[in-house]
């Protein structure tokens, strides 16, 4: 059972850049619920987008899967023949608690198989829907385009990528409000200043937030034909990109 986020809730002397370790394994659902608003459902409508696109005799990849919530509802839905879903994560530790949690779903047939890897180094191939669920925010920005090329090519015509990312705005205006109102988010759900802050300041040379028109370029660069931004909630959005 997932325990209640309190990392950050102490002064800590060293913040270290964040990682998805023991630590937050044992607190992820309760972190990531306080944090990211919609996050719900989001995962529920990709199982929805899931149900739509997936096609017969093809993988489905959830690609920074984390503890599978994404797998989990994709697999939930999906009825097209002779499909399975690939889950990769580069934290071991989400890996083994994401096994436990899958091997107690009974909902479907469907096969999955979990993997600890680097994203980078995964095949994409013989792809109806791939999904990276605030994945490519932790990726270096030099690296971001040729990992959306490599899903583009792996990916058979009328297949998606479903990409979902906290961004960034170019107006200092704009960036300043959306910040404060996540923050507010957060207040609202039980986190401190001092928790926040100190959150802050650890992701910050981790997680990298870009423009909405620099990810739907680089979706265009790569050659997807069509990108549309499908949920926003204040910093937070969610794309469809269709091949």
């Amino acid at each position: 059972m997932s325990q209640s986020d309190s990392i950050y809730a102490s002064p800590l002397d060293t913040l270290i850049d964040f990682r998805f370790d023991e630590r937050v394994v044992d607190v992820f659902p309760d972190m990531i619920q306080r944090s990211v608003p919609g996050y719900g459902t989001i995962i529920s409508t990709i199982g929805v987008f899931a149900a739509k696109y997936a096609q017969e005799n093809s993988h489905c990849y959830d690609l920074g899967c984390s503890l599978g919530a994404v797998t989990l509802s994709m697999r939930q839905r999906i009825k097209a023949e002779n499909c399975d879903i690939i889950a990769v994560d580069n934290s071991q530790a989400m890996i083994e608690r994401g096994q436990k949690i899958l091997e107690s779903d009974r909902s479907s047939t469907i096969p999955v198989t979990m993997t600890c890897a680097d994203i980078n180094d995964v095949d994409i191939e013989n792809a109806s829907v791939v999904v990276m669920n605030f994945t490519l925010q932790f990726i270096p920005l030099e690296e971001r385009l040729a990992l959306i090329k490599r899903i583009y090519q792996g990916l058979k015509p009328g297949g998606v990528l479903i990409l979902s990312e906290k961004i960034a705005f170019d107006e200092p205006e704009r960036q300043a409000f959306q910040i404060d109102i996540h923050h507010d988010f957060k207040r609202a759900n039980g986190y401190s200043d001092l928790e926040i802050s100190q959150k802050r300041t650890a992701l910050e040379n981790v997680l990298i937030p870009e423009t909405i028109a620099t990810h739907q370029q680089r979706l265009n660069d790569a050659g997807f034909s069509f990108s549309d931004v499908w949920f926003q909630c204040f910093n937070f959005i969610s794309l469809v990109a269709v091949k």
